[in-house]
């Protein structure tokens, strides 16, 4: 009995002075924007991250974006809500406001790399809540070989719409079923223009709509004259069904005013010369944002693993490397590195100025019904385009409308 008590108490003591193994965690990660082409470009983010945190483990659901929110509002309702998810900037105010997402603690990460204005979307007052994964923004995408036959200069950084417009006539006029540029005229693009022209969708502090604005109206009246007057912007029936993209990569289009996402597609469908430029404004320079993030669940149990997750695939210059040698949107981290190695993919050649946009970036009002307002200006916008009302009527009529309703 002495030599099993002697025995017990050796292995209680060495019990005691060994340390406790650390405990392995498992987060779940729900995402959209790797499906149908960058699943392997997650995959090795994810590697890296396990390898910086050996303790833990990151299960990854990929959804297709047209079912993506239905889902993942499903589940948010029924409290069975991912770890981490990820959310694009039109729907991030909504969860937020719905106390769904976390506040972040990111005091023990390093988020200094991270572009300024990307972080800035995701913050409600001075608090983070969301950390941007990749972004977007618009530029002005020309065919070279167009410009060449008609004789006109390629765009410059110092382009406004009338520089524009001149050689878009210049580009129409090489034949019937050649267009100078296409800018659709729809909501997402509205509230960019007119920002252009001096104008906006709200006042400052989003109290109050300003839709019909003299400055507004004349916007209007300018993108809606690019079909109706001048004709260099196809109508609905002289597409014949085929989407703007479709008609540049055709070699019938000069001028696109599209996302930096059109790269990859353009690179490998277009047999012509092509390259970019700043987007030209009215009045002043105004472009496109657009983000993704990722969230933690405020109900989450792993919280701290979650966040060190979310800040990983946001700010480490090895998940911004491995997003930029994939041509994959660009990185928030832009760090030198990044930056040679995004210029590096061509074409463009010219993609200095997807870094020269980024200081006019403006992004859309932050309303959770944002996108019923969308849907409602957009059938005063179609009936001005139709010719069924002037444009200070539509917008006229718009105001009265969504600033009753919302």
């Amino acid at each position: 009995m002495k030599k099993l008590l002697a025995v017990l108490t050796v292995v209680l003591f060495l019990a005691a002075c060994t340390p406790a193994k650390a405990k392995e965690v498992t987060i779940k990660f729900l995402n959209y924007s790797s499906n149908g082409g960058q699943e392997a470009t997650l995959t090795a983010m994810v590697d890296a991250f396990e390898v910086a945190n050996p303790l833990i483990k990151v299960e990854v659901e990929t959804l297709g974006y047209a079912d993506y929110f239905t889902q993942l509002a499903t589940r948010v309702a029924g409290g069975q809500a991912p770890d981490v998810f990820e959310l694009n900037i039109e729907n991030f105010r909504a969860y937020a406001d719905k106390g769904a997402i976390a506040e972040l603690d990111l005091s023990k990460f390093d988020i200094s790399k991270i572009q300024p204005t990307t972080l800035k979307a995701f913050q409600i007052g001075t608090k983070q809540y969301g950390l941007p994964t990749k972004f977007s923004n618009v530029v002005l995408i020309y065919n070279k070989d167009l410009f060449d036959q008609a004789g006109v200069a390629y765009p410059t950084s110092s382009w406004t719409w009338a520089e524009e417009l001149a050689a878009a006539q210049k580009i129409r006029a090489l034949g019937t079923d050649i267009y100078g540029v296409f800018r659709p005229i729809q909501t997402w693009e509205f509230y960019k223009t007119v920002v252009q022209n001096g104008g906006s969708m709200m006042n400052a502090d989003q109290s109050a709509f300003t839709l019909n604005s003299a400055q507004n109206v004349e916007a209007l009246e300018i993108m809606i004259a690019r079909i109706n007057t001048t004709n260099v912007t196809p109508t609905t029936e002289q597409l014949g069904g085929m989407g703007d993209w479709d008609l540049f990569k055709s070699g019938r289009l000069g001028m696109i005013v599209t996302g930096i996402w059109a790269f990859n597609d353009f690179a490998t469908n277009c047999d012509f010369a092509w390259d970019i430029a700043v987007e030209p404004g009215i009045k002043n320079h105004a472009t496109h944002f657009f983000s993704d993030a990722v969230v933690v669940s405020k109900d989450s149990k792993v919280i701290a693993a979650a966040t060190a997750f979310a800040a990983f695939l946001s700010g480490s210059p090895e998940a911004a490397l491995l997003r930029a040698n994939a041509n994959w949107d660009l990185p928030v981290a832009l760090t030198d590195e990044v930056i040679a190695a995004f210029k590096a993919v061509v074409p463009p050649a010219n993609k200095q100025a997807v870094f020269d946009s980024l200081n006019y970036l403006v992004m859309p009002p932050s309303l959770e019904k944002f996108g019923a307002v969308a849907d409602d200006l957009q059938i005063y916008l179609s009936k001005a385009i139709a010719g069924e009302l002037t444009a200070k009527e539509a917008l006229d009529q718009a105001q009265a409308l969504i600033s009753g309703k919302y």
